[in-house]
């Protein structure tokens, strides 16, 4: 992971966890528990076999060749203490 987008995985990932926590605790409200439970299993069953198929640029996967080219140039924030320096 590049560290100047570290903070902007971290709110991906943990606005995700959310999500999921709604929509399952809906599907727990609606439902009984064995379709309910049932749901589940094949919402993670099918994000496990998807997940392989994730492609990065310049990284091999499980079962895919790696995607021709680099990873995104990291673009670097203005130096601002330089730019007060100068004014």
């Amino acid at each position: 992971v590049n560290p100047p987008v570290t903070g902007s995985i971290a709110g991906i990932v943990g606005a995700g966890g959310n999500t999921g926590a709604v929509c399952f605790g809906m599907g727990f409200r609606e439902l009984d528990y064995k379709p309910a439970f049932l749901l589940m299993g094949l919402c993670i069953l099918a994000t496990s076999v998807l997940s392989p198929l994730v492609r990065i640029p310049g990284q091999t996967t499980l079962i895919l060749p790696a995607v021709k080219g680099n990873a995104p140039e990291v673009i670097q924030a203005p130096d601002v203490e330089a730019d007060e320096a100068d004014a």
